[in-house]
């Protein structure tokens, strides 16, 4: 199989490209470099099948270029601005990013007659929710501009599916954590550190309390969700069982840090900025019948994560 990956380099993609070599297919990595790092495929460069192409998904002319002599069988749309704090301060970056970088995907599907489709989607489509959430759950009212693209991402892929003929599968990620991260709470934490170890800020109240999986966990899940989905359009939640806290995770990160002597500091509110939801439960049980299941809960994976990260040179 010829498979393209958007975001190819970065956190979750470089990841999943190095998944799919060990599988066989034959994989070309895109990405512009805006969030994904070239450090992340450094091991892959060398490998027979894997090709990286530097490009934006904006040029149209370039992505168009790219399907027609590439002859791709799949793709796998892992693209996007994923830092919901960035898209606050500039309205049109999650638009550009996120949404129309999947229309630019799925214009080039139809034309070059590709007909499978993944999309990493998000839980910020719900917005707040008290309740467990599952895949038929609505109405769906994002609070940010980050969950407002993906949104009408999945929209645009719900009508190119049936309109045009093609299969898609959606992921909804959880809290991702683990080496290669280029964002997110565990990497915010270890970089404050690096700067100032005698103490560390948290935004908000630390009770902040979520759903965190293991990146290995669910590349596992993007894998079995898109080998046995059958349907136009399939949706699906993956999650850690179990939730943790910010606080929780402060304190995992400062004493693996070995930094006993840190001061932990709470800026206080219930969330870390405007457009942050601060808790949200997945229902995982339509991929549990699938045959996955998470190897480690969300408090293991945090754990995991933050040892790997450091013995990754953090």
């Amino acid at each position: 199989m010829r498979i393209l990956v958007t975001g190819g380099a970065g956190f979750i993609g470089s990841h999943l490209c190095e998944r799919l070599l060990r599988r066989g297919a034959e994989v070309c990595c895109l990405d512009n470099f805006y969030l994904g790092r070239r450090r992340n495929i450094a091991q892959l460069e060398t490998s027979a099948g894997f090709n990286f192409v530097e490009q934006d998904l904006l040029d149209r002319a370039a992505l168009d270029a790219l399907f027609a002599r590439s002859g791709f069988d799949e793709v796998f749309h892992l693209a996007a601005n994923s830092d919901i704090a960035a898209g606050i301060k500039d309205a049109e970056l999650d638009l550009r990013l996120n949404q129309l970088t999947t229309l630019a995907v799925l214009e080039a599907m139809r034309a070059h007659r590709v007909s499978r489709l993944f999309f990493a989607s998000t839980s910020a489509v719900f917005g707040e929710a008290e309740a467990t959430l599952s895949e038929d759950d609505g109405p769906l009212r994002p609070i940010s501009f980050y969950g407002a693209s993906k949104l009408a991402a999945e929209g645009y892929i719900s009508a190119y599916a049936h309109l045009q003929g093609m299969q898609a599968v959606i992921l909804r990620f959880p809290n991702v954590v683990g080496e290669h991260a280029t964002h997110g709470v565990i990497f915010d934490f270890l970089r404050k550190l690096k700067k100032n170890a005698s103490e560390l800020e948290v935004l908000g109240d630390g009770h902040q309390t979520k759903p965190y999986l293991y990146v290995g966990d669910l590349i596992n899940a993007m894998l079995i969700a898109w080998e046995k989905s059958s349907e136009s359009v399939s949706v699906f939640h993956a999650a850690g069982i179990g939730e943790t806290s910010v606080r929780e995770i402060a304190e995992i990160v400062v004493h693996a840090a070995g930094k006993s002597d840190t001061r932990i500091r709470y800026t206080g509110g219930d969330r870390g900025w405007p457009g942050d939801v601060p808790r949200f439960r997945y229902d995982i049980a339509r991929l549990k019948a699938l045959g996955w299941q998470p190897k480690r809960t969300s408090t293991e994976a945090v754990r995991y994560a933050v040892e790997r990260m450091l013995a990754n040179g953090f």
